[in-house]
């Protein structure tokens, strides 16, 4: 008799880029997972909308800590990226930006 897979949602939001981003970022670290109800917002209204995200899932349970981990350490990064002096111009410019937006200069 086969085990049954223990799954584990792992994130869910209205926004299906940011639930992609983070199945590729998982993936990318060799976390297996799968997105379901990627197509049940036709069902919001008789639906409770929260029901209708799609949601993020760990396929493994046992790589549900290191999934947890990448997650968290990429709205970590995305939030908390130092300011930057752009080194053409001398504009002010937040942290997650590469480039800067009035010059075009690259980060240093």
């Amino acid at each position: 008799m086969p085990m049954e897979t223990v799954m584990y949602k792992i994130y869910s939001s209205p926004n299906s880029l940011m639930v992609a981003h983070l199945k590729n970022l998982l993936e990318s670290h060799g976390i297996s997972t799968r997105i379901n109800n990627a197509y049940l917002s036709g069902g919001a209204g008789e639906l409770p909308l929260n029901e209708c995200w799609p949601e993020l899932w760990v396929i493994d349970d046992s790589q549900r800590q290191a999934a947890q981990a990448v997650v968290q350490a990429a709205f970590d990064e995305e939030h908390h990226a130092a300011c930057w002096r752009c080194p053409g111009c001398g504009e002010r410019i937040e942290g997650q930006f590469t480039a800067c937006w009035r010059c075009g200069a690259e980060h240093p």
